[in-house]
């Protein structure tokens, strides 16, 4: 009976510490004070999430932000949101679908005809464990929204963020890519497929991208991070009814949205990372990567493989 009374008392307990944990878990909290007016910067995936809460911070510090987001009616009801909490009008929103590079190509060409800047680009939309299905392009979804989607925005954006330096770009990742793997033979997922596995294959390339970015970039002024965020309650694991119940059974270690944005600003914000380019980081300090995430060679082939892919020159 006490055993019985003990189970009954648990979801209730669990509710009271709920946001003791929480805070447990939010030790990596973005303290810059930098103020960012005059200062442009794109958000993908802004319209929800932990890209919401990064562009209502960056807003509130000044910058005009854009808000590149695939569901634009729903870009604009959080545009407005934002521009009501900050008072901050300079908030736009701008159609970008990750999985269609003619759209990625026009979100691009009406930016660099609007803006002569851009200082911050943060590369934060993603899907997570969705049924195998491909692009637009043909590309497997994982690999081609987390991966070649951003891989040819900042390709198409890079020429303005060196033309703004001191400028930054943050490619959000996972500790999931400890778990992945870059097979060469089967980047599109047709030989074999695991949803799970190609969310963890798709955040190897973002740090393995960033990395070589980095290296490609030294002394150019524009500096790059990838960032784990965190598991972070959002709607990510909509795809998967799996993942939704493990979100709700370990409720007490999930961040909330704001919480998983801080690494994404610290490393868009913080004075003196620049020596860092190229590195990773979790709750606002330096982390840990896996041996395949530092392996150059990997990287470089992944850098030409993706290039192939998209029709881009290897050198830029």
């Amino acid at each position: 009976m006490v055993v019985f009374l003990v189970l009954l008392c648990l979801p209730f307990i669990f509710y009271l510490l709920k946001p003791k944990f929480r805070k447990m878990l939010s030790s990596g909290v973005c303290t810059s004070k930098v103020q960012l007016h005059g200062k442009v910067v794109i958000v993908t995936g802004a319209n929800t999430g932990i890209g919401k809460e990064t562009a209502k911070d960056l807003a509130q510090r000044g910058a005009r932000v854009y808000l590149a987001c695939r569901d634009v009616q729903k870009g604009e009801l959080v545009a407005k949101e934002i521009q009501a909490t900050t008072g901050n009008n300079q908030v736009l929103v701008r159609k970008l679908d990750l999985a269609d590079t003619k759209s990625i190509r026009a979100f691009a060409k009406d930016f660099l005809a609007e803006e002569k800047h851009l200082h911050i680009l943060i590369n934060n939309a993603g899907v997570m464990m969705c049924p195998y299905s491909k692009t637009a392009d043909g590309f497997e979804m994982h690999i081609g929204v987390n991966h070649l989607g951003h891989f040819l925005l900042t390709y198409l954006l890079l020429e303005k963020l060196k033309e703004s330096t001191p400028s930054r770009i943050v490619n959000v990742s996972s500790l999931a890519h400890h778990l992945g793997r870059i097979h060469f033979h089967n980047l599109q997922g047709e030989k074999f497929y695991s949803a799970g596995l190609a969310y963890c294959h798709s955040k190897l390339a973002n740090i393995l991208f960033t990395q070589e970015l980095a290296r490609r970039l030294k002394g150019s002024g524009v500096t790059t991070y990838s960032v784990h965020p965190g598991t972070v309650d959002s709607n990510l694991t909509r795809h998967s009814s799996f993942m939704k119940w493990m979100w709700q059974l370990f409720f007490l270690f999930i961040k909330t949205p704001k919480q998983g944005a801080q690494t994404s600003l610290y490393c868009a914000l913080t004075e003196g990372l620049e020596s860092l380019s190229g590195s990773h980081f979790s709750d606002c300090h330096l982390a840990w990567v896996s041996s395949q995430g530092r392996n150059e060679t990997i990287a470089r082939r992944l850098w030409d493989v993706s290039c192939d892919l998209l029709g881009l020159p290897l050198d830029w």
